[in-house]
């Protein structure tokens, strides 16, 4: 495996693949097994698949954790070559922001749904969108791999592609898990085997939701108030706990019959986690 820091490089590599579909993987290092999976999804999608590390200042807020995000380059290194990764791109920050962070072009993606993440993390996805387009025009990839876990980023990012014409195509990879059903997430090295433990709470109590109303037992508002009240006696606190519609993330309508999405985001201590389910078939919301 090959790796380059500036997009010269970069693109000079890329340029010796003559016919061969390209596949990239952009993510923030500190990588773990669901990080893999993207590697090895965009593997089965085309013949070279390109990396690319880089923990992006402009999409973390004020009180969240930008100095001590885990950098752990060397491990991850490794752990792309294991999997087939071609080529990893580690820019420096000025080879993506050479004006610096206080004053760079934005990309400003309208928001999709209203609430969710976007509502805790003002700006966030802005400093998604604007350092994924850069990427994006760096790699000239084919194909982009990104996780289902990241729902709301993920939809951000349709748009983005679609409304600004980008020449690639996305693909959605499935949500990698731990033993105890906990959503994988680089945030997860924050918690301990316990707290990990009790952390699947979160997706199990998601499944319960998603078959309550596939079998139309109650509302969602009383599944929702009973989910939020299981959550908090599991010990984690409930920042949002949504059903939307699953492209435009907007509120249901109740009596429409729709495959809904469950979203949530909750805090174990000081490590907020999100998760999502997708309802396998249409339910009538009342």
């Amino acid at each position: 495996m090959k790796t380059v820091a500036t997009v010269a490089a970069l693109r000079q590599s890329r340029s010796s693949w003559v016919g061969d579909t390209v596949a990239f993987v952009p993510t923030m290092g500190n990588l773990h097994e669901g990080h893999l999976t993207l590697v090895d999804r965009a593997r089965q999608e085309a013949d070279r698949v390109i990396a690319s590390i880089f923990v992006n200042p402009t999409q973390f807020g004020p009180s969240e954790d930008f100095a001590s995000y885990p950098r752990t380059l060397e491990a991850d290194l490794e752990k792309l070559a294991s999997r087939g990764c071609d080529l990893t791109f580690v820019p420096a920050q000025e080879e993506l922001y050479p004006r610096g962070i206080d004053a760079f072009t934005t990309v400003d993606v309208p928001a999709v749904g209203t609430g969710l993440c976007d509502a805790s993390r003002p700006g966030h996805f802005r400093g998604v969108a604007s350092v994924v387009t850069r990427l994006l025009n760096a790699v000239s990839p084919d194909i982009a791999v990104f996780g289902q876990k990241d729902y709301q980023q993920l939809k951000t990012m349709e748009r983005m592609v679609a409304e600004l014409l980008l020449p690639v195509s996305l693909v959605a990879a499935p949500i990698a898990r731990e033993p105890s059903g906990l959503a994988m997430s680089s945030r997860n090295g924050y918690l301990s085997d316990a707290q990990k433990q009790q952390a699947g709470t979160l997706y199990r109590t998601l499944k319960q939701i998603r078959d309550d109303l596939v079998e139309g037992d109650q509302s969602w508002s009383e599944q929702r108030e009973v989910a939020r009240s299981q959550l908090r006696q599991a010990g984690l606190e409930p920042e949002y706990l949504e059903l939307r519609h699953p492209q435009t993330l907007e509120l249901p309508t109740p009596g429409h019959a729709e495959a809904w999405v469950l979203l949530a985001a909750v805090r174990l201590g000081g490590t907020r986690l999100i998760d999502n389910l997708v309802l396998p078939t249409p339910v009538n919301v009342r």
